[in-house]
């Protein structure tokens, strides 16, 4: 898959998991809603259920700024098996940054709730995949 063939899977899936590592080196791996303009990948922390919004996630980047998103598609049937992969560089803005707008044209939950606290903007540097066929 070409670099450009996993940026178009990966902007087309509705869930990504993003992988942060801490300070200390310990890894953390959580699904993410997303949104991709370009080369940069867009999430926030929004109203779904969460103990705080000061979150793991937020603090790893903080210390640790290096990101991984996978996308995937399963199937019973092998060859129809994908996964697309964006590796990057972000950082947490304020809530509010016009990123937020993505989300909302992409998930019309956001439409009634946009998100209102931090927005993890993602530099991606890298996209790879793998396709079935």
């Amino acid at each position: 898959m070409t670099p450009e063939e996993a940026r178009d899977r990966f902007t087309a899936a509705r869930v990504a998991r993003l992988a942060t590592v801490s300070a200390d080196g310990v890894p953390h791996l959580v699904p993410v809603t997303f949104a991709v303009r370009g080369d940069v990948v867009v999430f926030a922390v929004d109203h779904k259920p969460k103990s705080t919004t000061a979150l793991r996630r937020l603090r790893n980047i903080e210390s640790n700024p290096a990101v991984c998103f996978l996308a995937d598609g399963y199937a019973e049937d092998w060859s129809r098996l994908w996964w697309a992969r964006a590796d990057g560089v972000a950082r947490v803005e304020p809530p509010g940054a016009e990123p937020v707008a993505w989300l909302v044209a992409k998930y019309e939950q956001y439409a009634q709730r946009p998100p209102e606290h931090a927005v993890v903007v993602t530099d991606v540097h890298t996209w790879s995949g793998w396709a079935g066929s």
